[in-house]
């Protein structure tokens, strides 16, 4: 098992899980919430197959990971995020960041100049901002954000099923993935802290993005499905590809919000493709 070291904010040690797959141009995968880097598999076992070296690791708190109490900030994931491409010594590095890993990525570029990355690459991203506001009327509203950490708090099992439904868009009529995955999210999501899983709900919909997107400054792809119910498109994406000086934005029609499952056939293409093209922004 491999480990980096990250620290909270009293000085003391958070252990790091990540796994690592192929060699060449390396590639770092952010998982989204409430899961940690399996996720990634359909990706991760497709990728080396052309030249990258796919790290995909378990935010604090999930996963392998340790878990702490306190330290589920953006700031302090940020830092994480920075530890591991400081440890691995990794260079001319492309970001991946599903959802709530979208905010890691901001903040890095917001906080540490983007250092080692010549590449980010956002899906179903919460940036910049998922509470709705007044100047942000198409985000989610507070109640509903607020109903999220009262279900974990009341019957986080209860919730983490239901949710995962909405993830996929799966309803009665429409069952884009087997009941097998589901029950493995559910597994995977459940194995997580109680404290971080409600901790960094309150981080992705709370944190307001919008005056750091500004600072990724490398070339950004950004990809989104229209028919995402949980992290809704014209607040987040939308904006995003209208905030980010050099990006791609591709939407994809009718795709829920897991659609690295979904349309893993498509996305990987785009990955690949996006990260294979040659570009003239200097590597910070």
């Amino acid at each position: 098992m491999k480990f980096i070291k990250s620290q909270n904010a009293d000085g003391t040690a958070v252990n790091l899980f990540y796994e690592e797959w192929g060699t060449g141009a390396p590639v770092v995968f952010v998982h989204g919430w409430p899961l940690d880097h399996q996720m990634w598999e359909y990706q991760t076992s497709v990728l080396p197959n052309y030249g990258f070296r796919c790290i995909a690791y378990d935010r604090r708190g999930f996963g392998k990971s340790d878990k702490p109490w306190e330290g589920y900030d953006y700031n302090t994931l940020a830092d994480d995020l920075k530890a591991l491409l400081d440890q691995l010594d990794l260079q001319n590095v492309t970001l991946v960041g599903f959802s709530m890993g979208g905010g890691e990525i901001v903040r890095y570029f917001s906080r540490h100049a983007g250092k080692r990355v010549s590449k980010v690459i956002l899906i179903s991203s919460i940036a910049p901002y998922m509470k709705q506001t007044e100047d942000n009327p198409d985000g989610v509203p507070e109640d509903k954000l607020t109903e999220i950490s009262e279900s974990l708090q009341e019957d986080r099992a209860g919730f983490l099923v239901n949710f995962a439904k909405q993830f996929y868009g799966f309803s009665l009529l429409s069952h884009p993935v087997s009941q097998g995955v589901l029950d493995r999210d559910f597994l995977i999501a459940s194995q997580a802290s109680l404290k971080a899983t409600i901790d960094c709900a309150h981080a992705f919909g709370e944190t307001d993005f919008r005056n750091e997107m500004r600072y990724i400054n490398v070339p950004t792809l950004l990809i989104h499905g229209d028919a995402d119910e949980t992290v809704p498109i014209k607040a987040t994406s939308d904006q995003a590809a209208e905030l980010i000086a050099q990006s791609e934005y591709i939407v994809y029609e009718g795709a829920p919000h897991g659609l690295y499952f979904t349309d893993k056939e498509t996305l990987n293409g785009d990955l690949i493709q996006f990260i294979q093209a040659e570009n003239s922004i200097a590597t910070t």
